[in-house]
């Protein structure tokens, strides 16, 4: 088994740098046909054992459990950001992205430097480091991850009461076939990014946008 990636080399080199408020960013809920992107932002104390963290992508639904409780427990500070299904349709996806991890950065008590996966920010006037993978590699950006994906399917089960017929506790939006069916045999929910061009296909009802590239 390869070594773990997960470190704080990232954090301590803008540590070194003078900066003390350091924050990692990620979301979740891009390529979803439903439900809102959700982004967090986290600052970590250097120095935890960093055993529960890794790339929420790679972890089970019991592991991301575990490793969110642990997180919001020794977290320094934690912010959440969401852009509605509202906005995705009407700014497009990566704007409504972008938006989410904005807002997320901005519900921090106090932030001077961020590390995000891939990105660059816009709106934000502190230090800004993009990698791409930082959740595989940056422990801020790995929980970030983990918190952000265990929000979301939190409010992917809580949608899923109101509109049991998408199964949504069970695929949290995703394009399935069993989803895909359901929007054919119902249509679409006020939950569903109908701006993409895949709901012209299911249901005659889509917009010009064929969602993430």
């Amino acid at each position: 088994m390869p070594a773990r990636l997960i470190s704080y080399k990232e954090e301590l080199t803008l540590a070194q740098n003078g900066y003390k408020a350091i924050a990692g960013v990620d979301e979740v809920g891009v390529g979803p046909l439903a439900g809102p992107v959700v982004a967090s932002a986290v600052r970590l104390p250097l120095g935890l054992d960093l055993t529960l963290l890794d790339d929420s992508k790679k972890l089970s639904s019991m592991q991301r459990a575990r490793a969110a409780e642990w997180i919001l427990e020794v977290a320094d500070d934690v912010g959440y950001g969401l852009a509605t299904v509202e906005e995705i349709n009407r700014l497009g996806i990566r704007p409504a992205n972008l938006l989410a991890c904005r807002r997320a950065v901005e519900h921090l008590a106090r932030v001077d430097a961020v590390i995000v996966d891939a990105w660059t920010i816009p709106g934000l006037t502190v230090v800004q480091r993009s990698l791409i993978k930082a959740d595989a590699c940056v422990a801020s950006v790995a929980a970030a991850s983990i918190l952000a994906k265990v929000h979301r399917d939190h409010l992917m089960d809580v949608m899923d009461l109101a509109h049991p017929q998408y199964g949504f506790r069970t695929h949290k939006g995703y394009g399935t076939r069993a989803h895909m069916e359901a929007i054919r045999l119902h249509g679409p929910c006020p939950e569903h990014r109908t701006s993409w061009g895949v709901f012209e296909t299911l249901c005659g009802t889509g917009g010009d946008r064929r969602g993430p590239s």
